[in-house]
């Protein structure tokens, strides 16, 4: 392993440590390389209906606003399920298989609104794309972890920059559509995204089923940061599954349940870019409305430039524990922003604006690699499909309810809800980094102790459970 680490630092010393030339050379070589770019022509067709789903549901179903917001929760809700049950059927069957079904029932699902548009029918469209969806981004998330081994935060660094470029290029695709406005623009827009799906299914079929036990290089940067806490006298805390023998069930085990629980609330970058930002302009500030395309662009343009250079940084799970403290300071800082936004003064509140939209991604590309690199490092290494599947519930989670906490009693408070808002998350990345460290040392301890075999006792006198 050794080697091979060094091996990777000669390549990038020849290759280049930029994007360009990560993409030609990504971790986990050819099959990676595929998978990316099955990403990016995903997130192109996902940005394409992305920018004109409301539309269309508005000017071609004809949907009111009370039948589209139950369409957004419908859809809320089935993206919730979506990880776990991904999680659960990747420990069973190959993750390869799985995303090609994903794509092509999400396939199935957008080709319907070609022909239905009853609302009914809509209900079940949106929520089995969600569903599709959500399950497709964790099986991503499953075979970089399997991939790409020890780089696995250049590979995340990586298809986030991918992700975001594909939704700019297809927010722009669709823009062409939008201006034409017929039945049959949003139709071609439509065909534009079931394409996307089959191109990304075709691809992922050239590419090979990644073994259970690839990145378990990793395991040892996870161990040797977790030993050098322990060193460092902190309390320990519960290994993974404690308290029952056999397979690890992430059902039961609390502590990883904990983890994913305090990581809901380190994803509300994103209720507060898309959600958040343009309503407290538009409802409480002069700045004009313009500004609020500005916010997708900062985001996009600041994720794929730097995304890179965070995850360089970003690459054991300590200093994903570190980023993850981090990531509650920044969203602090956005949140004061928001609060001391002048109501008056149109350049004075656009300058506070998009300050907090900056400060707000700087959030997203810590919590992107942090929440992931914990997600992987604290789960039992022969059971991390599953608890990966329970890790996504997080992000899902705040994408159903991040927005009405936002509207319902974050901006309702006014200048103190934010100031609130934010002094709770970053104590709350306080209260992770510190678990995350503790469970890390727990894991650490039972795997010296010799707890991973079935039939062993952990060092606290708990159940076997096995270890990351």
């Amino acid at each position: 392993m050794i080697w091979r680490r060094g091996a990777g630092k000669r390549t990038d010393r020849k290759g280049g440590t930029g994007l360009l030339a990560q993409l030609r050379r990504p971790p986990g070589g050819r099959d990676a390389r595929i998978m990316l770019f099955a990403q990016l022509l995903d997130r192109t067709g996902t940005g394409v209906w992305a920018a004109a789903s409301v539309l269309f549901f508005t000017f071609v179903a004809g949907l009111d606003g009370r039948q589209l917001g139950l369409l957004l929760g419908a859809a809320g809700v089935a993206g919730i399920a979506g990880s776990p049950l991904a999680g659960h059927l990747a420990a069973r069957f190959p993750a390869r298989t799985l995303l090609i079904g994903c794509h092509l029932l999400r396939l199935a699902a957008i080709c319907a609104l070609l022909v239905f548009t009853r609302f009914e029918v809509l209900l079940l469209v949106v929520a089995v794309t969600s569903l599709g969806d959500r399950a497709a981004k964790m099986l991503e998330m499953l075979f970089a972890t399997r991939a790409a081994g020890e780089r696995r935060g250049t590979y995340q660094a990586l298809s986030r920059s991918v992700a975001n470029a594909g939704y700019a290029l297809g927010a722009g695709l669709a823009a062409v559509g939008l201006a034409v406005g017929t039945r049959e623009a949003y139709q071609v827009l439509i065909l534009g995204n079931a394409l996307s799906f089959v191109l990304a299914a075709a691809l992922v079929w050239r590419t090979r089923e990644q073994p259970h036990g690839s990145g378990s290089g990793a395991t040892a940067g996870a161990a040797a940061d977790a030993a050098e806490g322990a060193a460092k006298g902190a309390d320990t805390a519960e290994a993974p599954g404690a308290g029952r023998p056999g397979v690890a069930n992430p059902w039961r085990d609390r502590g990883y349940l904990r983890f994913v629980l305090l990581d809901i609330p380190l994803c509300l970058d994103d209720s507060i870019l898309g959600v958040g930002l343009p309503l407290w302009l538009i409802e409480h500030t002069d700045a004009p409305h313009a500004v609020v395309p500005a916010f997708l662009i900062i985001n996009t343009v600041l994720v794929v430039a730097l995304q890179m250079t965070v995850s360089a940084r970003v690459r054991r799970p300590r200093e994903a524990a570190g980023a993850a403290r981090l990531y509650g300071l920044t969203l602090l800082g956005s949140c004061v922003l928001l609060a001391l936004t002048p109501e008056h003064g149109a350049w004075a509140a656009s300058i506070a604006l998009l300050a907090a939209a900056v400060l707000a991604t700087a959030a997203e590309l810590l919590r992107s690699v942090s929440s992931w690199e914990l997600a992987v490092s604290l789960a039992p290494r022969d059971a991390k499909a599953s608890y990966l599947g329970v890790a996504g519930m997080s992000q899902s989670i705040q994408k159903s309810a991040g927005p009405m906490l936002l509207t319902g009693a974050v901006m309702a408070a006014g200048p103190a809800g934010w100031l609130v808002l934010g002094a709770a998350v970053a104590g709350v990345s306080v209260v992770q980094r510190r678990f995350a460290l503790r469970r890390l040392e727990a894991m650490a301890g039972a795997e010296a102790a010799g707890a991973a075999p079935a039939g062993s006792r952990s060092a606290t006198g708990s159940d076997p459970a096995p270890v990351s």
